[in-house]
């Protein structure tokens, strides 16, 4: 057995888009048009991770809601101090600035994405 995939329900598929494609840098790998909904599928750069959006043809005004046991995706990168400056550029900021965990000898940071789901990154300085 091998993990697939994680979903998600997205609100505005173009915002997600580009903050899971652009700014994380997952690649779009499939697309499929269902009777109430579209399919969006991204991976990661070895192929290895995906990500499925979810866009309702009747998304909530007010978006989706989370529960209380999802906690987060966990991407890592090279830098950190690259990623901030690229964060910054697309307009996001962290509500975890970068710190450093020596248990795993890696910055890491929290920032959330269009839908307010929480991303971390991890990464050297």
């Amino acid at each position: 057995m091998r993990f697939v995939h994680a979903m998600i329900r997205v609100k505005n598929i173009d915002e997600s888009m580009k903050f899971y494609t652009e700014l994380l840098g997952m690649n779009r790998t499939g697309e499929v048009k269902l009777d109430d909904c579209t399919l969006y599928y991204l991976s990661d750069e070895d192929g290895q991770t995906q990500i499925e959006l979810t866009y309702n043809n009747e998304t909530p005004k007010d978006g989706y809601k989370n529960g209380n046991a999802f906690g987060h995706f966990a991407f890592q990168t090279n830098s950190i101090e690259e990623f901030t400056e690229k964060m910054h550029k697309f307009g996001y900021k962290y509500f975890y600035e970068p710190y450093f965990m020596p248990e795993i000898d890696m910055y890491v940071a929290f920032l959330k994405d269009p839908d307010g789901n929480e991303i971390e990154i991890m990464g050297k300085k």
